[in-house]
């Protein structure tokens, strides 16, 4: 007897199999990281439904459950047509869409990463996009087992003047109290504090300060355990707000 489910599923990588075919890695709300075959995914209008970053409506089937199988899929939401001409969100999403491929085990679910994902690629196309990516990364690693604490000071518990973050602990350090250890902090922009303002008038230093601070901890808890460095999309992502 065949394995099959339905699912909604955000496109992650395909690549091409065979003359017409494509192996597509989706990141499924109920299913995880799934792989599978696309008949025809290589056509001229499968590959528009195909690109990273599009929420489809998807049917798996394969013989045994861990064979590859084969996707029937249908569009929901073509979220990267919305960002194509605007090479920063189309950099986060590719940002996110490796992060997720290369991060989370195989099949696998993980349904607030999912919702997380949806959410953000709904909202690239609006002006506090880097802003927003930035606390999906957060998000990220509190649901991949690995929560920073950013609200408190972790040497005095006070809620105010949150300017650093310690990089053993992950916790938010206040301004009188990690000053004298600056050199060795990560810096805690703004728009991360407890008291939070608008997200249009995020700065550019601000966005690369906070996608240091996640891409540190990235680091440390899941890829370098892995021995692996972050996905290029990443690298790219924080280097378009490296000040020239």
């Amino acid at each position: 007897m065949a394995v099959e489910w339905s699912d909604r599923g955000i496109v992650l990588s395909l690549r091409k199999h065979g003359e017409s075919s494509a192996i597509v890695s989706l990141l499924t709300r109920a299913h995880g990281v799934h792989g599978g075959l696309v008949r025809g995914g290589t056509g001229k209008r499968a590959r528009g439904d195909l690109q990273p970053g599009n929420l489809l409506d998807v049917h798996w089937r394969a013989r045994l459950e861990d064979h590859l199988g084969a996707y029937k899929c249908e569009m929901i939401e073509a979220y990267s047509a919305a960002v194509l001409d605007r090479p920063g969100p189309l950099a986060a999403l590719s940002a996110a869409c490796a992060l997720s491929l290369t991060a989370l085990p195989e099949r696998e679910s993980h349904p607030p990463i999912f919702d997380a994902l949806t959410v953000l690629l709904g909202h690239l196309h609006r002006p506090h996009w880097a802003a927003l990516y930035v606390r999906w990364e957060l998000g990220f690693l509190a649901q991949t087992g690995f929560p920073l604490d950013l609200t408190r000071c972790a040497a005095s518990g006070v809620t105010e003047d949150l300017v650093f973050v310690s990089p053993k602990s992950g916790r938010a350090v206040c301004a009188a109290e990690g000053r004298p250890y600056r050199d060795k902090l990560l810096e805690l922009p703004p728009f991360l504090r407890p008291q939070v303002r608008d997200g249009s008038a995020f700065s550019r230093h601000e966005i690369a300060a906070g996608l240091r601070l996640t891409a540190f901890f990235l680091g440390r808890f899941i890829y370098d355990p892995m021995g692996r460095p972050l996905p290029d999309a990443r690298l790219r992502l924080a280097q378009r707000f490296v000040s020239p």
